[in-house]
């Protein structure tokens, strides 16, 4: 490395699988950028449940990804390959397969975003994970369309707010899930039509009565285990299941005869090992039809709390502690 760039980073280092505690801050090389690659001085990384996954050692990174957590950066390119020279200087955020909890991290131009003035660096960091979650798996594998109802699973999660701030841009009428009244009215508040607090009543029956009995043309499901079936119970004819995350278990009994009587289907995938192909047109689609909200001040993330780089462990706590309504943030500093 040569100029201002330093040849070693902060970094935060899985130590052992286990809890927040295993997270220690090491020193790594910095990275160099290869062709299509820019280097990004982070400002600010999102914590996301895979992070925790990883973790935990449950959840690997895919294979030439690096194995230090963090999925979304956000920060200023500093250096850059073959094919990304242009973008040295500007302000990006970018989805990422590894290596998000770190000073310096490389991103490929095709999952990067522009981070326009109205969007802080720490915001913008809070917004790739979620938002091309929410985009492939509602829009695209469940074909959510204007005027759909759609019951979303932890409501106030990332994954969740970002579902409701994006249905009510598209039209849809998005129910949650939570897990206590003060969630259920913070989803409200975003945009949810209804909140269905799950430790009070079954949300399955309560679905189709809020819907007068016609369901729900797409569930988006980061739970699995036992609420597959229920959720099925309150799908509309023709609706869509789309499985992003197995909270309750990965194992499911199904009544196939509903999903034959009923013409349902039942998909899901995970984005984190897709191919760069793959991701750089999704991030196509999201730079021509959600960006502009962005662009426009008419999208930003929820934000549940910040905390530095060094205080890694307290920001997995928090999410582990299931208390938290949006997205938690990690800031590098200066």
């Amino acid at each position: 490395m040569s100029g201002t760039i330093p040849e070693t980073m902060r970094a935060v280092e899985i130590t052992a699988p286990g809890g927040p505690e295993v997270l220690r801050l090491g020193q790594r090389p910095t990275p160099q950028p290869g062709t299509n690659e820019m280097l990004i001085r982070v400002a600010a990384a999102g914590v996301n449940r895979p992070d925790v996954l990883q973790r935990k050692g449950v959840y690997p990174p895919p294979p030439g990804a690096s194995d230090i957590p963090g999925l979304e950066v956000a920060g200023t390119v500093v250096a850059a390959g073959d094919g990304a020279a242009h973008l040295i200087g500007t302000r990006v955020c970018a989805l990422v397969t590894g290596g998000g909890y770190a000073d310096y991290c490389l991103a490929p131009v095709g999952t990067c975003l522009p981070v326009p003035e109205v969007l802080s660096l720490s915001e913008a960091a809070a917004m790739p994970e979620t938002l091309f979650t929410v985009w492939v798996h509602l829009f695209e594998r469940g074909f959510a369309a204007d005027g759909d109802t759609v019951l979303v699973h932890g409501g106030t999660s990332g994954i969740g707010t970002m579902a409701i701030k994006l249905g009510v841009l598209f039209g849809l009428e998005v129910i949650v899930t939570c897990g206590s009244d003060e969630k259920c009215a913070a989803a409200m508040a975003l945009g949810a039509v209804h909140a269905i607090n799950y430790n009070v009543a079954d949300y399955s029956p309560e679905v189709l009565r809020l819907t007068e009995g016609r369901g729900v043309a797409v569930v988006l499901d980061m739970v699995g285990g036992d609420y597959v079936a229920r959720n099925i119970a309150c799908m509309a004819d023709d609706g869509r299941h789309v499985s992003i995350a197995v909270q309750r278990g990965a194992v499911a009994e199904i009544p196939l005869v509903e999903i034959m009587r009923r013409r349902l289907t039942l998909t899901g995938s995970t984005l984190r090992p897709r191919d760069l192909a793959f991701k750089s047109m999704v991030r196509d689609e999201i730079a021509q039809t959600v960006w502009p909200y962005v662009e426009g001040n008419r999208l930003k993330p929820v934000i549940d709390s910040v905390f530095p780089l060094e205080q890694a462990a307290a920001a997995h706590a928090r999410m582990e502690s299931g208390g938290h309504i949006g997205k938690i943030v990690l800031e590098m500093g200066e």
